[in-house]
């Protein structure tokens, strides 16, 4: 857990930054005046009803191994069950049937032998041969890889004919020959209408764009589907971009156009390449919402005599108002009431919402400098928790003067967004607090983002109630 800063603002942050409207769009990191298009919905992905029917019939036919009484239902429901469920990972881009065979082959072989245990173990009048249990799974075999066979044949057809429009982002030189490189391979189904870049570099080629303005008339006018951002341009100043095309309805690929830095078998005109999920916050919420909801409701119980000893010390030292109520911005730039343990006393309500440093700790009770030192008057926000306005791990919330600053000053601020607010987070757990660079901590909050996982936020958790054991304040 983290404590709300009591030192001088980061250096180069105005003390007096005057009335600014809250923002939420990135306008710096961007091509200026660049705005998602409204109005355009996300790329519908592709179906996995074909594929689906493909296994299911491959399935249901491969059955016909089975003679006699071993056809009953329940035997064929769990083939065909375990046969669906066991289907090979997702590709980014259409594969070819040979390279789907080894897969495809393994999981209806574990199909099979999964027929057969259930048989020998629940049915054993029904005991399935090993010449049964061959025959089946070389029949549901072909007959499968027929299926998808066709199915991917139908999908590479429709993507020679109707390509979709991609841009390349990156430095204008590599992502011309990215550009020139899938252009020569058009059985991949993009097409690259146009380079982003900072300035162009003299080369022929695409047309480059270097202004909002001709990024957005690019992406209407071409119906731009796809977008190449070529590596490493993601990690260089260009994540607002990314992420503001993805909330366009783009989908976003990084291509590492020389040496492959990850293990994947997507491949886009022999560059490996990944998807990345920019659009929205981080998929598995509902997993991170029940990891919310079930540790903040045992610490309230766990800790409750505690904040009861907090809250009677406080208001006999300090009299009343023990609780200290400030709007913070939370997901979605949505205003909400955070709450801590009162550890000082601002002038005015003003000062309290415009003032980086309120207060100075070496005047506060002692009492009030031991809760800020290890962090318990951060324990109320457990119920922020609660409640549903923050989340356990997350960017830490800011007051909307200051978000309003630091969205049109630092690259990626407003970004941070897109989740919720949290209690704890990865640049608290790497020192970026206090009186620490806002740039930075918007860095790692990004890149938290953007690598969301539960297990992440359990690992942050855990070195955050490390660091709480050896507290050094803030």
């Amino acid at each position: 857990m983290t404590a709300e800063s009591t030192v001088p603002p980061p250096a180069g942050q105005p003390r007096d930054l005057g009335p600014t409207p809250l923002t939420l769009l990135p306008p710096r990191g961007t091509p200026a005046g660049f705005r998602p298009a409204a109005g355009r919905p996300t790329a519908r992905p592709v179906s996995p009803l074909p594929l689906l029917a493909a296994d299911g019939t491959a399935a249901v036919l491969g059955a016909l191994a089975l003679t006699g009484t071993q056809r009953h239902p329940l035997l064929l429901a769990v083939l065909v069950a375990v046969s669906l469920l066991l289907r090979p990972r997702r590709q980014a881009r259409v594969p070819a049937l040979l390279d789907e065979l080894p897969a495809v082959s393994a999981r209806i072989a574990v199909a099979w032998l999964a027929l057969g245990a259930f048989t020998a173990a629940y049915a054993p009048q029904h005991v399935l041969s090993a010449r049964t249990l061959l025959t089946g799974f070389l029949l549901q075999t072909a007959v499968s890889c027929a299926g998808r066979g066709a199915v991917h044949a139908h999908r590479r057809a429709e993507l020679l004919r109707r390509p979709r429009a991609a841009l390349v982002v990156g430095p204008a030189a590599t992502a011309q020959r990215v550009a020139a490189a899938v252009l020569r391979h058009p059985r991949y189904g993009v097409r690259p209408v146009g380079v982003v870049a900072d300035a162009p570099d003299g080369a022929e080629g695409m047309p480059v764009l270097t202004t909002g303005e001709e990024v957005q008339r690019a992406l209407i006018q071409n119906g731009v589907r796809e977008v190449l951002a070529v590596h490493p341009s993601v990690r260089a100043g260009q994540g607002p971009l990314l992420r503001a095309l993805a909330a366009s309805g783009c989908t976003v690929w990084e291509i590492d156009p020389d040496v492959p830095s990850y293990r994947s078998r997507d491949r886009l005109a022999g560059f490996s390449c990944r998807r990345l999920d920019l659009g929205a916050g981080p998929r598995g919420g509902a997993g991170k919402r029940a990891l919310d909801v079930v540790v903040s409701g045992t610490l309230l119980l766990l800790v409750s005599p505690l904040l009861l000893v907090c809250a009677v010390v406080l208001r006999v030292s300090g009299g009343p108002g023990v609780v200290f109520r400030q709007e913070r911005i939370g997901k979605d730039g949505r205003p909400f009431t955070l709450l801590k343990f009162r550890t000082h006393r601002p002038a005015d309500e003003h000062e309290s919402a415009t003032r980086w440093s309120v207060a100075d700790e070496r005047r506060m009770p002692w009492f009030c400098r031991f809760l800020r030192r290890t962090s318990l008057d951060e324990l109320l926000q457990l119920w922020n928790v609660l409640r549903g306005d923050m989340s356990l791990v997350g960017p830490r919330p800011e007051r909307p003067y200051f978000v309003a600053q630091f969205g049109q000053t630092y690259p990626g601020y407003a970004a941070r967004h897109r989740v919720r607010t949290g209690i704890t987070g990865l640049s608290q757990v790497h020192g970026l607090r206090g009186d620490t660079s806002i740039e930075d901590r918007a860095r790692y909050d990004n890149a938290y983002i953007d690598d969301w996982s539960l297990w992440q936020d359990v690992c942050l958790l855990l070195r955050t109630a490390a660091a709480l054991v050896r507290p050094t304040g803030s």
